[in-house]
């Protein structure tokens, strides 16, 4: 989810089990629980790897996420208090400090993040469980088809939604969240071939940024 290992990279059980000290059959069970959420492809005597959207994949998973989420912040409107007008604001504060310590892989990330927590605001469980899906999904897209992953947190976006739940307005809060997802979906570049970045075997290497 935070873009160290490409879409297409190979997952290969004994490395990942070696890393992490358990048997091949737990690695085994935590692929195939990724390829249930289409995270992750496993094809026979090919192994697994990081899913690949296609192009039509890519835009059905953004086209989606518009008929979803609108929903959602609407309803978060509605349920919104306080506490969690200063939680969103702190998920604010955390892509923004990514963005500014050079970190825009870790910058998407939190980008989603902001997005999941509205979802939990809204308190509609199976919707909240198929954009998690979704955001997973989403995170895929952006790094084979997203030429600067970085603006997805330099727009005024999430502020002004953030704004718009504030003030319990649920039809701002959709209407923003409609026009952000459009947005999100044109900045795509649909045809882009992206170069590889990392190995497994670094990906295992590194270490998630700790929450301050």
């Amino acid at each position: 989810m935070r873009h160290r290992l490409d879409p297409g990279a190979k997952l290969v059980e004994d490395e990942i089990a070696a890393h992490f000290g358990v048997s091949r059959t737990i690695v085994r069970a935590a692929l195939q629980a990724l390829a249930r959420e289409g995270v992750v492809e496993i094809r026979r005597h090919r192994g697994a790897s990081v899913a690949r959207p296609s192009p039509e994949e890519a835009r059905g998973i953004f086209e989606a996420r518009g008929l979803v989420e609108p929903h959602l912040v609407r309803m978060a409107a509605a349920r919104i208090k306080p506490d969690d007008v200063s939680g969103l604001r702190a998920c604010l504060e955390r892509e923004h400090a990514a963005v500014e310590a050079d970190r825009p892989q870790e910058a998407v990330h939190l980008s989603a993040e902001f997005h999941r927590v509205i979802a939990g605001i809204a308190g509609h469980g199976v919707l909240e469980r198929i954009l998690a899906d979704l955001l997973s999904r989403s995170s895929l897209v952006v790094a084979l088809y997203w030429r600067r992953p970085e603006t997805l947190c330099e727009s005024h976006a999430h502020h002004a939604l953030v704004d718009a739940l504030e003030r319990r307005d649920g039809g701002r809060a959709a209407a923003l969240m409609e026009r952000h997802l459009v947005e999100l979906l044109a900045g795509l570049d649909l045809g882009a071939e992206p170069a590889r970045r990392t190995s497994l075997a670094n990906a295992l290497s590194m270490r998630a940024p700790t929450a301050s």
